[in-house]
């Protein structure tokens, strides 16, 4: 690590430790947040969302397939994540793939807990089902990257429609109605630096994080999802009290989140 990080990462902790932040936000609050619909024409549903200075780019496509073997009867869903190295001088070519796949996996777990996408009626007739492959690029990382990306997912499902198939043939040009969902789901990811909890953590506070825990809600208030990062630890009445703040938090972000 070099001496500027580690210079950041002091800086960090004492500023935490005080109760206070770089950017002057409270521990308990997020950075500017804002969403733009369907910047993508060819894709069936899209969104692009900055939090902070992070910036993400979702876009959702289709295509016709088998279904699973263990489940036969519903669709598929693919989630990827994808930090491109032009986001930032920290992401290396070729070199991000555990934590593409780390974030990936997040992102995934919370849209498939919650039913997001409701693959269930994804069928189209025996054997043959729609396959939905959401993908999530970084343009600009500053950090939470967790959040972003599921937020612009949430809201690009939002705004999916789905294309016709007809005589074998997806035609992309018409559409038989909205991509079916059960629940909104955001993420909300909090950071913990010694004793101090707080959310949204911009790039110098992952730096300098000692552990990292997502809690993904939905809009019927259930937690569908639970991911823990990094080597630190947190207490049982910690999780209680960031599960409190998650519903909190994610009823603000999910407050921003516009649907026809």
């Amino acid at each position: 690590m070099e001496a500027i990080d580690l210079a950041k990462i002091s800086y960090v902790r004492d500023l935490i430790s005080n109760s206070m932040r770089e950017d002057d936000r409270k521990l308990f609050e997020y950075r500017k947040i804002s969403i733009t619909r369907n910047p993508l024409q060819n894709a069936e549903g899209s969104a692009k969302v900055a939090i902070g200075d992070t910036e993400v780019l979702c876009g959702i496509k289709f295509e016709v397939g088998q279904p699973f073997p263990d489940k036969p009867d519903e669709g598929t869903l693919t989630t990827n994540v994808y930090l491109l190295s032009l986001s930032s001088e920290r992401f290396i070519p070729f070199a991000n793939e555990e934590d593409e796949i780390e974030i990936s996996r997040v992102v995934d777990r919370g849209i498939r807990s919650a039913y997001a996408v409701d693959t269930t009626k994804l069928v189209i007739a025996e054997n043959l089902v729609w396959n939905v492959f959401i993908d999530v690029y970084v343009l600009n990382y500053d950090g939470n990257i967790i959040d972003a990306a599921s937020l612009a997912a949430m809201q690009a499902i939002l705004d999916t429609k789905l294309p016709k198939y007809e005589d074998g043939k997806i035609i992309r040009e018409e559409f038989q109605g909205k991509l079916p969902s059960k629940r909104t789901v955001v993420s909300t990811t909090f950071g913990k630096i010694g004793d101090k909890l707080f959310v949204d953590p911009s790039m110098n506070e992952e730096l300098a994080l000692d552990s990292r825990i997502t809690i993904s809600t939905t809009n019927d208030n259930y937690i569908c999802a639970i991911q823990k990062g990094l080597k630190g630890s947190f207490s049982i009445k910690e999780v209680e009290l960031l599960i409190d703040k998650a519903f909190e938090k994610g009823d603000e972000l999910r407050r921003l989140l516009k649907g026809d």
